[in-house]
């Protein structure tokens, strides 16, 4: 197939030039088209003419700016989401993977989470609007199926960590957090100090594993159930410092400071349905991978990434 991946400038759209395919992949990104103008996308599919879509192309940030820009987030991530789905079923295009959140799982979910939890009950308060705008795009693609049998899916990762990840120190994720800030640390001979007790779980899943699972779920699935496409193999934070450190060589002391928020314990989900489908828990990264290539990536460009530079 040739495939149109949209957000291909960002961690999980520069993973697909990591991945094997015999598909043709064509990574677009803000400089092809600006998915918040309806008809610019229009423009991409009349000239690539892709037997499918791949979405991941989003307004995205930490719980800081989610929090400040509450509305942007929802009203320009609607808009991103109605505009390609639109255009790709104007254009008939019959395929379409669309990438959600974890944070769409109500605030009081039963764990582990399963996909069919996504509606019941409010997202967490600090993300009400992205979480919304990304619910709204399972409801658009279930609506597409159901009135124009249009096989559109979406698909639920959890913590994604790689190469070309955001390492701003108030909106990244935790991952690129303690990379940068051990390197830094490493820099000026200090120790390094992390938030929380480093006690809570978080289950972690390589880019470019997530961008193999996008291109198995094209090929493989077409129910209208959005899909839960993380390692559900949970690892402490401490642990994950211990292993960055380690692979690193990072050997100043490790300060946790037990006063800054660290969110709840555990937020375990459920990768049975994509298990079913086929997919083996061997076909994931390991943890000590995955790092290892992010960690020598991050060497390689720093101070040239996203977030610092």
């Amino acid at each position: 197939m040739k495939i149109v991946i949209t957000g291909g400038s960002g961690m999980i759209g520069s993973a697909f030039t990591r991945v094997n395919t015999n598909h043709e992949l064509v990574l677009i990104n803000r400089s092809h088209a600006d998915l918040l103008v309806r008809g610019q996308f229009t423009k991409v599919l009349k000239k690539e003419n892709p037997d499918a879509v791949i979405h991941l192309a989003a307004r995205v940030g930490g719980v800081k700016s989610n929090t400040k820009f509450v509305s942007d987030f929802y009203s320009q991530n609607v808009r991103i989401n109605c505009n390609v789905l639109d255009e790709c079923h104007t254009a008939g295009v019959e395929r379409v993977v669309s990438l959600l959140s974890t944070c769409v799982y109500p605030d009081s979910a039963i764990y582990p989470l399963t996909e069919d939890q996504i509606h019941n009950g409010a997202p967490h308060f600090s993300n009400f609007g992205y979480a919304h705008a990304k619910r709204m795009l399972d409801v658009h693609s279930r609506s597409l199926r159901q009135q124009y049998n249009r096989n559109y899916i979406c698909a639920i990762p959890n913590n994604v960590y790689g190469e070309s990840d955001f390492y701003d120190l108030e909106n990244s994720h935790v991952i690129p957090a303690i990379i940068r800030k051990m390197h830094e640390a490493h820099m000026s001979d200090k120790p390094v100090e992390l938030w929380g007790s480093g006690s809570p779980l978080r289950e972690f899943t390589y880019s470019t594993d997530i961008a193999e699972i996008l291109l198995f779920l094209l090929e493989n699935y077409s129910g209208a159930r959005p899909v839960n496409i993380g390692n559900d193999q949970e690892t402490s934070i401490m642990s994950v410092a211990e292993t960055i450190a380690s692979l690193y060589g990072f050997t100043n002391e490790i300060v946790w400071d037990s006063s800054k928020p660290e969110g709840q314990y555990s937020k375990p989900s459920s990768n049975r349905l994509l298990l079913d489908l086929g997919w083996s828990k061997k076909d994931y990264t390991t943890l000590d991978q995955g790092l290892q290539k992010t960690i020598a990536w991050f060497l390689k460009k720093y101070p040239d990434v996203r977030g610092i530079s």
